[in-house]
């Protein structure tokens, strides 16, 4: 049996595809699921952006209308200027940018010190990252806690300081265990050959392992900005200033005294930045993923 002949099977045969009733009822079905993928994920979108320059009043008598009556889209100004959205965008922006730069270089140096430096204890110091997979962060929260608000050596607290966000951001195994999968398939040739050519290990990780490195960066900065733009309990904990608090936090503290409205129209400006992240960026993170082994 030839490989094209292989690859050309699926649930159905040619000759199953060029009968009228099948082919009829298998693009059917296509179009109803391909409906429903799109309904599932277009629809909550579109229900944010619709509840985003509705009325209250609107939004209490028909929540189901396909669209506002009337379009008050000065909402978003509203939102913005009253409810300051803006600070808390600032906010969340600082916040996500030093968790990212920190779990990159994290992750890489890591990564790149368990992979191609190897040193003895190395193995034990993968198999202990690899065990703080299993703790939940909850249990490890009130530790972490006592942590930033007492920080050992230095008796200084980092409550109501971004470091409060950033530093624990850093302590996150399963970049450090990707970057180790990534840099595990580099050709260990490339570095000995560096090394034959009198470079160090700084050298061979900026000159080498980085450039060779666009597809796990492209991941690793998928996970951490999605996870650290939608993080509510830890900000909550450490930043109990409300002007220092993302968006994620201070939502649910305005959904007590804001008008619906004016709350709805911020919730659909928070999700704007990531998506449009995603939108912009998903050839790189698609194919950062397939060299990357993530596969669902």
């Amino acid at each position: 049996m030839s490989i094209d002949t292989v690859r050309g099977r699926g649930l159905l045969s040619h000759a199953d595809r060029r009968r009228t009733p099948v082919r009829l009822g298998w693009g059917g079905a296509q179009t109803v699921l391909m409906g429903l993928v799109l309904l599932a994920g277009a629809g909550p979108l579109y229900w944010a952006a619709k509840s985003a320059v509705s009325s209250t009043q609107d939004l209490l008598r028909n929540p189901l209308a396909l669209w506002p009556s009337p379009v008050e889209w000065h909402n978003l100004v509203d939102a913005w200027t009253i409810l300051e959205i803006d600070r808390y965008l600032l906010n969340t922006v600082v916040l996500v940018a030093g968790s990212w730069l920190t779990q990159l270089v994290v992750a890489t140096t890591a990564g790149f010190a368990l992979s191609v430096l190897r040193p003895r204890f190395g193995r034990y110091v993968y198999g202990a990252i690899l065990a703080t997979l299993f703790v939940p962060g909850t249990v490890s929260m009130v530790a972490l806690y006592v942590t930033v608000v007492d920080l050992p050596g230095l008796g200084i607290s980092l409550t109501d300081s971004p470091w409060a966000v950033w530093l624990p951001a850093g302590a996150h195994a399963f970049n450090v265990l990707l970057a180790k999968q990534f840099f595990d398939a580099i050709p260990r040739e490339l570095f000995e050959a560096a090394q034959v050519d009198g470079a160090g290990p700084w050298t061979v990780f900026r000159r080498i392992v980085l450039p060779l490195s666009k597809p796990l960066v492209a991941v690793v900065s998928l996970l951490t900005i999605m996870t650290a733009w939608k993080d509510f309990l830890w900000p909550l904990i450490v930043l109990t200033d409300p002007t220092k608090q993302p968006i994620g936090v201070a939502l649910p503290r305005l959904a007590n005294s804001a008008d619906q409205a004016l709350l709805l129209a911020g919730m659909f400006m928070a999700i704007v930045p990531p998506l449009l992240i995603f939108v912009i960026y998903q050839r790189h993170i698609v194919r950062g993923i397939g060299f990357t082994g993530l596969k669902g």
